[in-house]
């Protein structure tokens, strides 16, 4: 019986990318799928023809030969490419439908392992790191102490003892998954044999029985670059669980926070902080010295100066870890009452007060201008 043109198989043209290829097989492997035709022997035998195609087409040697020489470049009893009337047709249904499940609908095999075995990355760890300001803002280097799950040395990761192998499940045929009939529906589970590894270990490596992992704890160097913040992670590569039979290791992410201090707080890239002085230097001004993370400066303020003033020294504040200027620290002063005064000292301000009182508009704008809001207030509601 002749063979099909494979391009016709597909229902692509000779001169279709390896895209167009691609979406023809994927339409053509879904039209006539097992599972959407169960019981009919005809789309089988379509969906047989289709791997086959697929397997010479998806090839660009085999493609080249089999557009120079049409099948008998691809047909091994006439010395092609191995790709001949039975060599779909022979091999195990479980292994067609194992592809292009896979390759159609995201599922099918896992990684590749020793004898087919499958094997699945690790899990990613968190670790939460505790900062001082001072430290998030210069940045530093940490060292870490994390329980983890890593390969077990005995067996190589394998979970079998040294000198054996894990063996192909004889449930699933070493593909984790089993099909069951339901009606006209044909559901696809995890193997309930080996919980969908594939495989199955008879004799267990006696240090981590059959895991293929051991529990350890690991002391990791973190270095902290400087100018993160709350919230701010650090991936280390690799650094997370050993994958399973093997498998590659997850990653290790560590979430910074930082931790309260006692003068500054921090908005992005600017500090804050609160700085008291006394009534005298806010009245007549003066100099005092405030810190920084950086060392201590003197912050100069004028007379007149009234509460909650807020005065900027730039560049005193934190470098982005991002990039970016370094921002700026900004100060706020609190004028304080005086407290436990002596005798001498109450009758020094209450002469103070009366000296004021003569031209108290003159020395206290504010509250005369709220004095006079308050009154225009009364005035319109006796109106």
């Amino acid at each position: 019986m002749s063979k099909r043109d494979y391009y016709e198989v597909l229902g692509a043209s000779k001169n279709a990318s390896e895209a167009e290829l691609k979406k023809a097989y994927r339409r053509a492997a879904q039209k006539y799928h097992p599972d959407r035709n169960p019981d009919d022997k005809e789309a089988e035998d379509k969906f047989k023809e289709c791997k086959e195609a697929w397997e010479v087409l998806s090839d660009s040697q085999k493609r080249a030969a089999y557009d120079q020489f049409g099948h008998a470049g691809v047909d091994p009893s006439m010395g092609g490419g191995g790709h001949g009337p039975g060599a779909a047709g022979a091999g195990n249904f479980n292994d067609i439908f194992g592809d292009v499940f896979g390759d159609i609908f995201g599922g099918g095999r896992g990684g590749g392992g020793r004898g087919g075995q499958r094997v699945y990355r690790g899990s990613d760890l968190r670790y939460n790191l505790e900062l001082s300001l001072e430290d998030a803002v210069a940045g530093t280097e940490v060292k870490i102490r994390i329980p983890t799950q890593v390969a077990c040395t005995d067996c190589d990761g394998s979970g079998a003892k040294k000198g054996s192998e894990p063996k192909t499940c004889t449930t699933c045929g070493g593909h984790g998954q089993v099909r069951m009939q339901q009606g006209f529906f044909s559901l696809q589970q995890t193997c309930p044999h080996c919980q969908g590894s594939g495989t199955v270990i008879s004799d267990p490596c006696h240090t981590c029985h059959g895991k293929g992992r051991v529990q350890e704890r690991k002391t990791l160097s973190v270095k902290v670059p400087a100018g993160v913040d709350t919230g701010d992670r650090i991936r280390l590569a690799g650094e997370g669980e050993a994958g399973e039979s093997g498998g590659p290791p997850g990653d290790l992410y560590v979430q910074i926070q930082v931790k309260q201090h006692p003068i500054f707080q921090r908005e992005e890239s600017n500090l804050y902080c609160e700085v008291p002085i006394s009534f005298v230097t806010a009245a007549l001004g003066g100099e005092l010295e405030v810190p920084t993370l950086n060392g201590r400066v003197n912050l100069k303020i004028p007379s007149e100066t009234q509460s909650g003033k807020l005065f900027r020294m730039r560049g005193k504040g934190v470098k982005p870890v991002r990039g970016g200027a370094v921002g700026d620290l900004l100060c706020r002063v609190n004028v304080e009452t005086p407290v436990k005064l002596t005798r001498k000292q109450k009758e020094l301000l209450q002469e103070f007060s009366s000296e004021m009182e003569s031209d108290g508009s003159r020395h206290s704008p504010q509250a005369s201008s709220w004095v006079d809001g308050v009154k225009k207030f009364f005035d319109g509601l006796g109106g």
